[in-house]
């Protein structure tokens, strides 16, 4: 029988996840040295107040794409069987949403301007509008790469994505030193993948139609599109009230201890996102290897990450010392507030997998609703206090929504409950001991902050893999995490076993 061309090749699916793992990690070592450089750089070329001025800007942005998307990116890599005329209508929906949302978008900017009352805010906006229409050209081929299990591929193109962004920001700060400089490195960090995915995807659409399961198409995307709509409110809304109540100067400090903090995070969790999604997809049908691979890449995941953030959050003024320069601490206690939600971003960003691989699209959207209303209730207490105070509450927040969305998400398939208590529990109460070890040898540690750093990590990943030792699946993780670490090692460092024979 012919395999469809939107399916991936026959192989071992443990082998494609091992392999698209590996793909994206490098990719996002990349990504991660360009998102830290590009917060270091930056940073000394340009003004808070021009980081104000995009952070005004960017929630609306965020709000256009998730609307332009529509869900359905997933829709086309989760869904089991999809033809060529059903992809070419889902790309069609993409590209007439994209130049609907692009001119509103343009048409508003005088509107978006008066809000912010700063005029600067229109041009900018309506300049914006051009990414927009960009991100809609590749939206359907980035979705076949994923569901084809091209990791190697996304994770590339990713790479020259961010590669592309950073440069392109950091020599027109060096020309002329404002905000403009970050819409030019967005615009090349857009046209770039697009570009590369348009070649890399090889697929062209059909004529526009509708098709018999249109409907069935945009009922899964509407249901991720709640969840989009409600998570944009949850992660943008701070930064509007914050701009909105105390202006550009605070705003500016508020998105530069986001960014330092949350997005390293979010390059570790939204590529693994790419990888996990349609793997998972593929064996619904065989619960016992789902739950195993689910819980094998989250507590990997969490290892990695949990144990850097405790050091982050107990070293802060090092931290924000060393990546954004002295005249920047006043962003130091934001840093730090914001660890705690990031802690468990972590975890909860992995619920994602399981609402949209099982299909769970309407549950997704009403945890979305929840997820919201947590969210602007911490704001709102938290704004009178200024950008720390909106920190402090989404921290908060966080605390308060994480054993609400793991009740809500496990009642169903199967990922039980429990089985989430016992392998992320033991990372999560390690990471939390790892902050209060590293705060008390604060004073111990070396002066300078790259050597405070180091040692203080040292510290905290010793730490961890001292608490999680003493539960089994602390032990399994460690026993994954060496595994993965041995082909990386020098000959005489491996095992017997795993030293291939000399030739």
């Amino acid at each position: 029988m012919r395999q469809n061309i939107f399916d991936p090749p026959a192989g071992s699916l443990r082998s494609s996840v091992g392999r698209g793992a590996l793909h994206t990690a490098l990719s996002q070592a990349v990504m991660l040295a360009t998102q830290i450089g590009s917060v270091v750089v930056l940073s000394r070329l340009l003004a808070p107040a021009d980081f104000g001025l995009i952070a005004m800007c960017l929630p609306i942005i965020v709000l256009v794409g998730m609307m332009q998307d529509f869900g359905l990116l997933q829709a086309t890599v989760q869904r089991p069987n999809i033809r060529q005329e059903e992809v070419s209508f889902l790309f069609w929906v993409n590209i007439a949403a994209s130049l609907t949302l692009a001119t509103l978008l343009f048409l508003a900017a005088p509107m978006i301007a008066a809000f912010y009352n700063d005029d600067r805010i229109g041009p900018l906006i309506a300049a914006l509008s051009v990414i927009v229409l960009i991100s809609g050209v590749s939206a359907q081929h980035g979705a076949i790469l994923q569901r084809r299990m091209h990791f190697g591929r996304v994770a590339a193109i990713s790479a020259t994505g961010a590669v592309s962004a950073f440069g392109v920001a950091t020599l027109w700060a060096l020309y002329r030193p404002d905000y403009w400089a970050v819409f030019a490195g967005m615009v090349a960090g857009t046209l770039v993948p697009t570009l590369l995915t348009w070649i890399s995807a090889a697929w062209l659409p059909s004529r526009p139609r509708w098709v018999s399961q249109g409907r069935s198409l945009l009922g899964f995307g509407a249901g991720v599109t709640g969840f989009n709509l409600s998570n944009f409110v949850t992660h943008n809304s701070d930064k509007v009230l914050i701009g909105r109540a105390w202006g550009v100067f605070e705003l500016g400090l508020y998105d530069r201890a986001y960014k330092l903090l949350l997005f390293p995070m979010l390059q570790m969790s939204n590529p693994l996102k790419r990888v996990m999604i349609p793997s998972l997809s593929r064996l619904l049908d065989e619960p016992h290897r789902y739950r195993s691979a689910y819980l094998r890449v989250q507590r990997l995941l969490l290892i990695v990450s949990l144990p850097g953030v405790a050091c982050a959050i107990a070293l802060a003024d090092s931290a924000v010392e060393l990546a954004l320069g002295a005249q920047w601490q006043n962003a130091a206690p934001i840093f730090q507030a914001l660890g705690f939600a990031s802690l468990l971003h972590m975890l909860n960003s992995t619920s994602e997998w399981l609402f949209i691989s099982q299909g769970r699209t309407r549950d997704f959207m009403i945890w979305g609703g929840i997820m919201a209303g947590l969210a602007l209730c911490a704001y709102v207490l938290g704004l009178p206090y200024g950008a720390v105070g909106v920190a402090i509450a989404l921290s908060v927040a966080q605390y308060v929504k994480t054993p609400i969305l793991w009740v809500w998400l496990c009642r169903k398939g199967p990922v039980a409950l429990r089985d989430v208590i016992a392998s992320a529990g033991p990372l999560m109460l390690a990471a939390h001991l790892a902050i209060g070890g590293v705060f008390l040898i604060r004073p111990l540690l070396p002066e300078p902050p790259i050597l405070t750093l180091l040692t203080g990590a040292a510290v905290s990943y010793g730490l961890t893999v001292l608490v999680i030792s003493a539960f089994p699946t602390g032990r399994a993780t460690l026993r994954e995490g060496w595994e993965l670490l041995v082909p990386f090692l020098p000959r005489n460092m491996r095992p017997a076993s795993a030293v291939p024979p000399a030739e």
